[in-house]
């Protein structure tokens, strides 16, 4: 069975003062343990909470009938989010290996390890990117008033607070009709859309966009500065892996919370509040709802992401807990606050934008937006309407980098724990070198994301690298572990580790691990292809040839299963049976070292 802990090495030169992520005490002396408990718990928690929390649930919320999507929200993190996170974080802290070894459980599907290791490439892109905005606009900040809070001067600026509106009078559009005492028929009134002045400074200023992916245009400089300044802070707190990151989640963990309190509470204060908070969960709740299959959905996805399922961060984390760590208990706490803060997150954001459709006298959903929509156009024209902008734009945005920060330190973690697993002698004694090398790659791989034409990168990134891969990976997941290592197999692995629970706590986990969770994912997955439409970027459609090559992001990570599954197939030996057979058990050789890790870990 799978019971062989982490791969010790043959090679004692290997265990050398050099490896920084050592220290003397450590339960595991081959790849180190967390200092202590508290560190573990914050890195899965700001792993965890991302910036799905804040940009993506509570337009979710709102668009979804308010309060009562709450409902199949937390449903789903019932029957999908903890069993999945619950069983990545005993696969991870039962083998003390990463995402890639972890996989010796099932060597046919040994090429899962390395399409999550791509995604967490891909994810490690797309994040650092999103810093670098973050970064960009928190420096903007310092400035009264806000840049973004008037219209620019430019030749060709179709700018304004409001939509013009002109008179069709007899054939002659009129622009000043109302001074001329005229009542124009609302059959006649003719309204011109205009981009809000942060749309224009997003546009025009922070990215300098292009007006497509065929139009590169150059590196946008002070964009890449951010994205070295990112860059630089990731290095430093991952210079000795888990042993200093591990104290830089104090802050980073801890302190959106005081952010987000911080505006919630100048939020409420605020006129329009009222309307804005009941639009995002109070008297809108509408349980008719729950009828529509589009919010089950929704739902569902929403928990799977936000608990960045599948991209081999859980595993990660979990990978340096101590054995005997009741990761259980562990799994139900982070999950919980991970919804909690998405709910926690949304009364700050709704609170302000119903203070911003105060003022404009508009219905709030016509000031509510998504994803970059909300965090770079919508909540930065509400905070420059506020008293003391900048102030609260510097804590806004600050959240946004600790918050994003959080993300990428596991995300990297993901990256070089399993170089350091799988090649121990070459980086098992240069942890530094590795984390410096890694971030640099991650650098030079942001820049084209960060020219005029960037935008369009990161959401092909977005949809294509970061979207339905990471369900086909959870999917594989459970066929591993689940099906093929075997259920009972995977129960006294835990069972090992937290000690022996009853028949009725194995049955509800066995329902959700073998069916119910599964078929969630399923769903999503078909519904996902059923329900493409090709990915844009506001009105602006990507050329054919940037779709292909988004498809074939998607395939170069999904390609390493199919590929490893046959090229283990062909290396292995007697007829095809045997050779079936003999990659769906537990890989040989971790066999040598059983005795070994027995007497040190399971006595």
């Amino acid at each position: 069975m799978f019971k062989y802990g982490s791969n010790l090495s043959k090679d004692p030169a290997i265990l050398t003062d050099q490896d920084s992520q050592v220290d003397e005490g450590d339960e595991n002396p081959e790849r180190g343990n967390w200092s202590n408990k508290t560190e573990y718990m914050l890195s899965m928690i700001g792993f965890a909470v991302g910036l799905g929390n804040i940009w993506r649930f509570p337009y979710l919320t709102y668009k979804h009938g308010g309060g009562a999507f709450l409902i199949p929200y937390f449903l789903m993190l019932v029957l999908c989010g903890i069993p999945l996170f619950f069983l990545e974080n005993a696969i991870g802290q039962f083998c003390s290996q990463g995402p890639v070894n972890s996989w010796r459980a099932v060597p046919i599907l040994q090429g899962v390890g390395l399409s999550v290791v791509l995604i967490s490439t891909f994810m490690s892109i797309y994040y650092n990117v999103i810093i670098a905005y973050s970064l960009y606009y928190m420096f903007a900040s310092f400035q009264s008033p806000l840049p973004w809070a008037s219209c620019l001067s430019l030749p060709d600026s179709n700018c304004s607070t409001m939509p013009k509106v002109y008179c069709n009078v007899s054939g002659v559009v009129v622009t000043n009709w109302t001074q001329e005492n005229r009542t124009c028929p609302s059959s006649d009134t003719i309204t011109v859309p205009m981009q809000s002045p942060s749309e224009q400074y997003w546009d025009r200023v922070a990215l300098q966009r292009s007006s497509g992916l065929d139009e590169t245009g150059p590196v946008v400089w002070h964009l890449a500065l951010c994205l070295l300044l990112s860059s630089l802070i990731v290095a430093a707190a991952l210079i000795r892996g888990i042993k200093s990151s591990g104290k830089v989640v104090y802050f980073t963990a801890t302190f959106p919370y005081v952010l987000i309190l911080i505006l919630l509470i100048r939020g409420v204060t605020l006129e329009g509040a009222r309307d804005g908070i009941e639009f995002y969960i109070g008297s809108r709740s509408n349980l008719t709802k729950l009828t529509e299959a589009q919010v089950w959905k929704d739902a569902a996805t929403q928990t799977f992401f936000s608990l960045s399922i599948g991209m081999g961060g859980i595993v990660t984390l979990a990978s340096y807990s101590n054995f005997k760590n009741n990761m259980f208990l562990d799994s139900i706490v982070v999950t919980l606050l991970n919804h909690a803060t998405s709910v926690f997150a949304g009364f700050a954001i709704f609170s302000i934008l119903g203070h911003m459709a105060h003022i404009y006298g508009k219905p709030v959903a016509a000031v509510v937006k998504e994803g970059f929509g909300l965090a770079f156009i919508a909540y930065p024209d509400a905070l420059a309407k506020l008293p003391i902008s900048p102030l609260w734009s510097i804590l806004f945005f600050l959240m946004f980098v600790i918050v994003g920060l959080d993300s990428q330190f596991t995300i990297l973690e993901v990256i070089t724990t399993c170089l350091t697993d799988a090649f121990p002698a070459i980086f098992k004694s240069k942890r530094i070198s590795l984390t410096i090398g890694t971030c640099v790659t991650v650098f030079l791989l942001g820049l084209p994301c960060l020219t005029r034409a960037g935008i369009y990168w990161v959401t092909l990134i977005d949809q294509f690298a970061c979207g339905w891969v990471l369900i086909i990976s959870a999917l594989t997941e459970i066929i591993g572990f689940c099906y093929i290592y075997g259920g009972n197999n995977l129960i006294k692995d835990i069972e090992m580790m937290i000690g022996k629970k009853s028949f009725c706590f194995w049955l509800w986990w066995r329902a959700c691990w073998f069916f119910v969770s599964p078929c969630i994912l399923v769903v999503i997955l078909v519904w996902s292809f059923i329900a493409y439409v090709p990915p844009s970027y506001g009105n602006v459609q990507f050329p054919d040839w940037g779709l292909a090559l988004g498809w074939c992001m998607a395939a170069f990570i999904l390609l390493w299963v199919p590929a490893v599954a046959g090229y283990k197939l062909l290396r292995a030996h007697g007829n095809p049976y045997k050779r079936l057979k003999s990659l769906c058990a537990p890989s040989e050789e971790w066999h040598p070292y059983l005795d070994i890790h027995r007497g040190k870990r399971y006595s």
